[in-house]
């Protein structure tokens, strides 16, 4: 976030803690991107503050409650429900210390195949991944979107989102997905390895999920197909992609990111 929308979001949250007798005399910023994440002390939860104009903050917090309630590995939530305040969408959840910089294979594998077992017996609209395959590609399919975009890269990421998209989509079998279980959205907790971050859940095959995890947790995954995680990689690498071509993307050193990630794209699909 910008300034002075930054200031304005830690107020909102400390605001919205002290109301519900979690106080945030001190609120130290976690994570800055398109929403904003902050422990707050003393009474030590987690603040999860986005502009309410991304009304995503609902959809998150009830499917991590259901998924807790199945027995998931997931954050826990602190105070339920999603608080306005000041234009924006506050939720409010348990903080964790970290056991370890990163979560073992073996582990990770584990998680993930209980949150998707999980998943499959929650009952919760979730857009299909194709959707956001489709809002990547329309980035990169219109030159007045993406204007700067070299038109040999152009025609690389719209044939890979149209032809990947199209492929994965008829090829894998569909159920409700954490959308982006990177390493980034895994703690290494005392209590075990917890996924956090569900704003983009969505349905598709696990291997879209498997995509966004390491090459060792999908080889350890039983009954993935390798070749499926392969292309929806692929697929994965090309939406990142077009996102850092969105207008008012400011993801530091993106230009750079974009250049290695676009590398990386044309050699995978040349092998």
């Amino acid at each position: 976030m910008r300034e002075p929308e930054r200031r304005r979001a830690i107020e909102a949250a400390r605001a919205v803690g002290n109301g519900l007798g979690l106080r945030g005399d001190v609120a130290i910023v976690l994570h800055d991107s398109n929403k904003l994440s902050l422990r707050l002390l003393p009474s030590d939860v987690l603040a999860r503050v986005a502009p309410a104009a991304h009304a995503v903050a609902g959809f998150e917090i009830e499917l991590a409650q259901r998924l807790a309630a199945a027995g998931c590995p997931v954050a826990a939530v602190a105070a339920p429900g999603v608080h306005a305040r000041d234009g924006f969408d506050v939720t409010l959840w348990t903080f964790y210390d970290t056991a370890s910089p990163e979560v073992p294979a073996d582990e990770y594998t584990d998680a993930l195949v209980r949150l998707h077992a999980g998943m499959r017996g929650v009952d919760m609209h979730a857009p299909h991944f194709t959707e956001r395959v489709g809002a990547a590609l329309a980035i990169v399919a219109d030159r007045e979107t993406s204007p700067g975009l070299a038109d040999d890269d152009r025609e690389l990421l719209v044939g890979v989102l149209r032809d990947l998209g199209a492929s994965a989509a008829a090829r894998g079998s569909d159920q409700l997905l954490h959308g982006e279980p990177h390493p980034g959205n895994l703690l290494a907790t005392k209590e075990g390895p917890l996924f956090v971050d569900f704003e983009t859940a969505c349905v598709g095959p696990v291997e879209f999920d498997l995509a966004h995890a390491p090459d060792e947790v999908a080889d350890r995954y039983r009954g993935a197909d390798p070749e499926l995680v392969r292309d929806c990689r692929l697929l994965m690498l090309a939406m990142i992609i077009a996102w850092r071509w969105e207008p008012g993307d400011d993801l530091p050193d993106g230009e750079r990111l974009s250049a290695e990630w676009l590398a990386a794209l044309r050699a995978g699909v040349s092998r």
